[in-house]
């Protein structure tokens, strides 16, 4: 059994828990939330694992084997820099985190001091695999293109530039590159960071963002050209009821590495 720490309860959070209710290999022992959020937390764990406890760090807890975080760039460096120090593995679904200048370098290098290893999830998006790959033999350009519904992007510098809720054709809301991206939509362009990271990095990755009244899901394009040729994909994400900014795909992929962690077969 891998007894795993939870940073966050949130909508991601509490989907995570739910899939792995029951599972014998699996185990959420710790769910860390700041102080004043432990309510709904509680019920979540309550609910779904009953053998967590809640608590504000893992600081002064013994036996964790895994640390997965699922509550926003502010864990990052609260917690999972910490841990990594301590030697505890970690899996990092908040990658637009790493825009930041240094943070990436901070996270290899507290890996490096507990001698264990971050892992990078590929949340909403897929086909991370194949763009890693295809970056050893040598890139030279990827472009995503991320459509959201208008309400998506309500909280954001979107809101400032247009209308939302008036909206009545697609209207591009950014275009830069990843890095930009990553900083002025944090909660909406982790798929943009997490494509940089597989590829050809935070500045060179081109992004363009739309609020589209035609679309109701998460429509992720991405178009990668190198030596191994070119790929080309869509994907048409539903968003998790409980938060229409994030991918329920988000929620299977953490599911899917922690699986990846505890069974003898993995893929």
């Amino acid at each position: 059994m891998i007894r795993i720490a939870m940073i966050g309860c949130g909508a991601i959070g509490a989907g995570v828990l739910e899939l792995l209710k029951g599972d014998r290999d699996l185990a959420v022992h710790w769910v860390v939330l700041p102080p004043g959020e432990h309510a709904n937390a509680c019920d979540a764990a309550t609910r779904d694992a009953p053998q967590a406890l809640v608590v504000n760090s893992i600081a002064g807890e013994q036996g964790v084997d895994l640390l997965v975080e699922c509550a926003g760039h502010h864990a990052i460096e609260q917690h999972v820099i910490p841990a990594l120090e301590r030697g505890i593995p970690c899996l990092v679904a908040s990658v637009g985190a790493l825009s930041a200048p240094g943070m990436a370098q901070r996270l290899e290098q507290a890996a490096q001091r507990g001698r264990t290893q971050v892992q990078l999830l590929s949340g909403a998006i897929g086909g991370i695999d194949a763009l890693a790959a295809a970056r050893i033999g040598g890139l030279d350009s990827v472009v995503y293109t991320g459509r959201k519904p208008p309400h998506a992007w309500k909280g954001t510098p979107a809101e400032r530039d247009c209308d939302l809720d008036a909206l009545t054709e697609a209207r591009c809301i950014f275009e830069g590159s990843a890095e930009q991206a990553a900083q002025l939509y944090p909660k909406n362009a982790n798929v943009a960071a997490t494509l940089s990271f597989a590829g050809i990095g935070l500045q060179r990755t081109r992004v363009q963002l739309f609020a589209d009244p035609g679309v109701t899901e998460n429509v992720h394009h991405v178009e990668a050209r190198g030596t191994f040729g070119s790929l080309e994909l869509t994907l048409r994400g539903r968003p998790l009821p409980a938060n229409p900014k994030t991918s329920a795909l988000t929620v299977y992929s953490i599911v899917r590495a922690l699986a990846n962690r505890g069974r003898a077969l993995a893929i």
